[in-house]
C-alpha cells in the first residue's frame, strides 16, 4: 500500500530564516499521525508547506503518489487534502449552514454532499441546532466544530488539523478528540498538530517530535507516550 502522504527533505523558509530543516515523514492510509514540539518548532509550518500556504524551498511532497510540491493552495485542496488552520478561520458573518456549504464549494454538483452534511450534523449535533445562526456568534468550541465540519464537507482524503483544542474547555476538548477518533474509524487519514501532547499521542498511530525545524524523535503514539524524554519535556512529568 502506497503512503497517503510523504515528505522528503522538506526545507521551508520565512525570508532568510529556516523554519523547516529537512523534514521527512510518511503517513499511511487510515492513520492518525501527530506532530508535537514546543512553540516555533515547525509544526504549523509543516502543515502550511503541505497545503501550499507556505511553499517549501527544497525537498519533495507527494500526496497519493503525485508530487504536489509548489502547487497552489486551490489545486491541493481540489485533491481532497484539507487543512484546518490554527484559529478556526470560519466566516463570522455567514450562518453555520453557509459556512458548511463553503466547505463543499468544489463538490457543488456531487450528490454525496448531502451525505457529508448528514455526517457533520451527526458528529456535531450542536451545529444542527444552530444552522441559521451566524458563525461569529458561536462559542469557541462551537466554532472549532464548525471549522472541522466545513473541512469534512470537502470529503477529505487527508485532514490536517492545527491545534484543534486550543483555548477549549476540558469537556469540549474531549468532544473534539472523540470526533477525531470517529473520523479515523470511518477511514479518514489525519495529520494532527496539537499542544496537548498527551491527548494527541493517545489517539495517534505514529508521532514525530520536532525541535527547531527538525525531527528529533519518531515512533508509535504508545512508544512516544512512554518515552522518558517526551514525558519530561512535553508531558510535564518529572
Amino acid at each position: 500500500m502506497s503512503p497517503t502522504l510523504q515528505l522528503d527533505g522538506v526545507q521551508t523558509f520565512y525570508g532568510k530564516i529556516a523554519a523547516l530543516r529537512g523534514i521527512s515523514l510518511t503517513i499511511q492510509p487510515g492513520e492518525i499521525v501527530t506532530l508535537i514540539g514546543a512553540n516555533g518548532a515547525g509544526k504549523s509550518t509543516t502543515l502550511r508547506s503541505i497545503s501550499g500556504m507556505t511553499p517549501p524551498k527544497a525537498g519533495t511532497i507527494t500526496f497519493q503518489g503525485k508530487p504536489i510540491t509548489g502547487r497552489h493552495v486551490h489545486e491541493i485542496s481540489a485533491m481532497r487534502l484539507v487543512h484546518v488552520p490554527e484559529g478556526r478561520r470560519i466566516f463570522p458573518q455567514m450562518t453555520v449552514a453557509e459556512n458548511l456549504q463553503m466547505g463543499a464549494f468544489l463538490r457543488s454538483k456531487d450528490p454525496a454532499v448531502k451525505d457529508s452534511l448528514a455526517q457533520v450534523l451527526d458528529l456535531f449535533p450542536r451545529l444542527k441546532e444552530r444552522l441559521n445562526q451566524k458563525g461569529g456568534t458561536l462559542s469557541g468550541g462551537e466554532q472549532q466544530m464548525l471549522a472541522m465540519g466545513r473541512a469534512i464537507m470537502a470529503d477529505p482524503v487527508l485532514l490536517m488539523l492545527d491545534e484543534p483544542s486550543m483555548g477549549l474547555s476540558p469537556i469540549m476538548m474531549e468532544t473534539i478528540f472523540s470526533t477525531i477518533a470517529e473520523l479515523k474509524a470511518g477511514g479518514t487519514t489525519i495529520l494532527l498538530v496539537e499542544q496537548n501532547a498527551s491527548a494527541a499521542l493517545g489517539v495517534a498511530d505514529h508521532g514525530y517530535v520536532l525541535e527547531s525545524g527538525r525531527i528529533v524523535l519518531a515512533g508509535t503514539g504508545r512508544d512516544l507516550l512512554g518515552d522518558e524524554q517526551v514525558r519530561k519535556v512535553y508531558l510535564g512529568e518529572d
